[in-house]
């Protein structure tokens, strides 16, 4: 394939070949944004990695990212550092092992991060679509953190594919803004949905049983949220507004299940700050104006969400405490994923008038232990607190904690909990409520 480089100065336009020309441009000590989930520029990742013998201390921010990360591999540590403000499976390993780290950081903030200079960028790496007629690229599937960062940095690096769909929202870039745009072409990142087991449909329609016609949803990607959402073709009048959004809303709005004619902000719109999943969802966002990409300081701010009715935030969590506690981010000390937006829809969502923050999670991991526990683990990170739970559901039932004290929340949480944990868990319990060690 080949690749063409446009490099603009003022209104000259010079052509460059190979992509790594373009990436010369990166000096050791830069500190360089990766554009966001199915948006990664392949491309470049690869160019910037190639240059890794030239390089070092080349600090990399991104949220999480799809497809290969070739920076994150053990022998250029010491020419590429990791800074995640989501962790994906292509970098958790390195993060793990040391050679980058997590930021901690909602997801509502992240954008500011870059906007008021706390991180400040030198080159951002992006993928758009191609300019139309007007000169406007589309940041296509990712909004969300991105836009900020192209408007932060220094030096805007762009690889125009046209496989990337054009979405309506904040994600225009004119041409002029963006100082080298490689031209190539390849198939964006795709997710495809796996078959539900019977433990995942379970919760799904324990879930959808507590969503009503009208609601606004806000939900991610796997098999829990599709689940929900295989649940809910006899609803009426649902709404999205949500970080982000896979497959399992098409089938919904196809069949008038989703109309978003009962929202406040944005009725008649979908709103998100990215999407991920196959070509029929890249497909579904071209070119539609049914569907809205906003930055995440936006789509993820609690006064947004609140004004949305009956909003029903459905996350997930690692391991919960039987007060109620929620680690989504880390095993232990261990990071594996992120804080995200969780918190800013959980506690959107319980500001809703009518809305229902929940938790969903199966009873056990796929080990058989349990993921309801009488104490986090060690180290292990609260990213809701005990205060902001109101639902917790498994595969056996809706454990609804609002208002509840220490110990009905525990007896709420036992009876969800896989049967063969149950006892262990009432003694554990019982210990820890009165104080025996």
């Amino acid at each position: 394939m080949i690749l063409v480089v446009y490099i603009f100065y003022t209104n000259v336009m010079t052509m460059i070949n190979p992509a790594e020309e373009a990436l010369k441009i990166v000096k050791s000590g830069d500190r360089v944004f990766v554009h966001t989930a199915a948006a990664v520029p392949l491309a470049l990742v690869e160019a910037l990695t190639n240059r890794a013998d030239e390089l070092k201390d080349v600090k990399i921010y991104h949220l999480h990212t799809e497809g290969i990360a070739p920076y994150a591999a053990p022998q250029y540590a010491k020419s590429f550092e990791i800074n995640a403000l989501f962790i994906g499976n292509n970098v958790r390993k390195a993060i793990q092992e040391g050679r980058g780290s997590y930021i901690p950081i909602f997801l509502s903030e992240a954008p500011v991060l870059f906007k008021e200079k706390y991180i400040p960028i030198d080159v951002a790496l992006i993928s758009v679509s191609p300019p139309d007629k007007h000169g406007f690229c589309s940041l296509g599937v990712s909004v969300d953190t991105s836009l900020a960062a192209v408007h932060a940095a220094k030096i805007v690096i762009a690889q125009v594919n046209r496989h990337m769909p054009r979405t309506h929202g904040d994600g225009l870039i004119h041409s002029s803004k963006i100082d080298i745009m490689v031209d190539h072409d390849a198939p964006i990142p795709e997710i495809h949905d796996k078959p539900l087991d019977t433990t995942e449909l379970k919760i799904g329609q324990h879930i959808a049983n507590l969503i009503e016609d009208g609601s606004t949803l806000q939900m991610g990607i796997g098999a829990i949220p599709n689940a929900v959402l295989a649940s809910l073709e006899n609803h009426k009048d649902l709404g999205i507004h949500t970080e982000m959004f896979s497959d399992g809303l098409i089938p919904l709005v196809r069949k008038g299940v989703i109309t978003g004619n009962n929202k406040t902000k944005h009725p008649g719109k979908i709103v998100s700050s990215f999407v991920m999943g196959s070509r029929k969802l890249y497909d579904f966002v071209d070119d539609n104006p049914f569907v809205l990409l906003r930055e995440a300081d936006y789509v993820n701010l609690t006064e947004v969400i609140r004004k949305n009715p009956k909003v029903v935030a459905i996350n997930s969590a690692i391991e919960v405490d039987l007060t109620g506690q929620v680690c989504a981010d880390s095993i232990g000390s261990k990071m594996y994923s992120g804080v995200g937006g969780q918190m800013d829809f959980i506690r959107g969502a319980s500001l809703s008038k009518g809305g229902k923050p929940i938790i969903a999670l199966a009873s056990t991991t796929k080990h058989g232990h349990s993921r309801l526990v009488s104490a986090l683990k060690l180290g292990a990170g609260v990213v809701t607190t005990r205060a902001h739970v109101h639902y917790v559901v498994t595969e056996y039932g809706v454990a609804n904690l609002y208002g509840k004290n220490l110990k009905e929340r525990t007896e709420a949480l036992v009876s969800i909990a896989h049967p063969d944990h149950r006892e262990t868990l009432n003694e554990e319990a019982y210990k820890l409520l009165h104080g025996i060690k």
